[in-house]
């Protein structure tokens, strides 16, 4: 057998790859002040990537953090503001400390700035729908140029994403020169198979696997503990996962952005009659909804009424996350 192995969900390859990581590290690495155990050439198949939401207390992820990360991508945005209020961490990345390069994948992925007037989406897409069998659906994210300067601080970790359409399901494939297995590919996992799901939903074909390739897979030794407290949980939650309708489109994306624009600012309140879209992207807004209320309102706990605007999987994930706002009777 010349393939990775094949995981069922994310959660199974996640484990996986802490595990190996953490277990039979290959290197040590030290690079820009971060000590690192290492494993290179790390590839793995997810068989479902709609699940691709691990629901691990010890992770404490951000689902927010995640879909603004991927909704930020497929705006086509490299502005610091919007990603950087759900990870501040990454305000650190910036040079000039309004827009990030390395790190905002979506003017290089969807920016309408071709000579074609199309993005490398866009192409991608229409090459698929004349030449379903097409090798050649690829997008380029790394740039040769990212490298010119030593003290870059925002240089892109992906190299690029492969889309391939067989037998009526359109497969992705990332390619990555590093990944920082506990933190990164949490992160980057979420946010392609996101734009994998869309790019489907465009296509009207169903969701293939997700293919993983990393050149360095990684831990920071600085986040071995939490590493341990992960691989030590007994028991996970079974949750499920939500899927993308299939009449999923740019106004909805267009709607949803909207919404977190305007509640990242707190100029509107997000309530459950408050617009007209499928209960998936509903549910997405809900989330931006609670960090308005985390944010903007740090005295108080988080309303009932928006928990209950929640999805269960969120609403778990939003009460491992931020425990101490939870409203009187919540114990995650």
């Amino acid at each position: 057998m010349i393939t990775g192995p094949v995981f069922g969900t994310f959660t199974d390859a996640y484990l996986a790859v802490l595990r190996e990581i953490h277990d039979q590290p290959r290197h040590f690495t030290v690079t820009r002040g971060k000590t690192a155990i290492e494993t290179p050439n790390v590839s793995f198949t997810i068989g479902d990537p709609v699940a691709r939401t691990p629901y691990l207390a010890a992770r404490r992820g951000n689902i927010v953090f995640n879909h603004a990360e991927a909704l930020w991508y497929l705006s086509g945005h490299d502005d610091l503001d919007m990603v950087a209020h759900y990870a501040p961490r990454l305000r650190g990345l910036s040079e000039n400390g309004t827009t990030l390069t390395g790190t905002a994948y979506g003017p290089r992925l969807f920016a309408r700035i071709g000579p074609d007037g199309q993005s490398q989406f866009d192409r991608v897409l229409a090459m698929l729908g004349d030449d379903p069998d097409t090798k050649r659906a690829t997008m380029l994210i790394m740039r040769p140029d990212e490298l010119a300067d030593p003290a870059n601080p925002d240089v892109a970790c992906t190299l690029g994403l492969q889309f391939m359409l067989r037998a009526g399901r359109l497969h992705a494939i990332a390619y990555m020169r590093g990944n920082d297995a506990m933190i990164g590919l949490y992160g980057d996992t979420f946010a392609f198979t996101f734009i994998q799901e869309f790019a489907a939903r465009l296509l009207d074909v169903e969701v293939g696997t997700y293919a993983h390739h990393v050149g360095s897979m990684h831990i920071n030794t600085l986040d071995l503990a939490k590493v341990e407290r992960i691989l030590a949980e007994p028991t996970r939650p079974d949750l499920g996962h939500a899927t993308m309708p299939s009449t999923a489109g740019w106004d909805d994306l267009q709607t949803v952005l909207a919404w977190e624009e305007k509640l990242r600012r707190n100029q509107t309140i997000y309530t459950a009659d408050a617009v007209d879209l499928d209960s998936y992207w509903s549910q997405v807004i809900a989330l931006f909804e609670v960090h308005r209320q985390l944010t903007h309102h740090p005295d108080q706990p988080v309303s009932p009424e928006a928990l209950a605007l929640l999805r269960p999987g969120h609403r778990w994930l939003v009460e491992q996350r931020w425990p101490d706002r939870m409203p009187a009777g919540v114990t995650p």
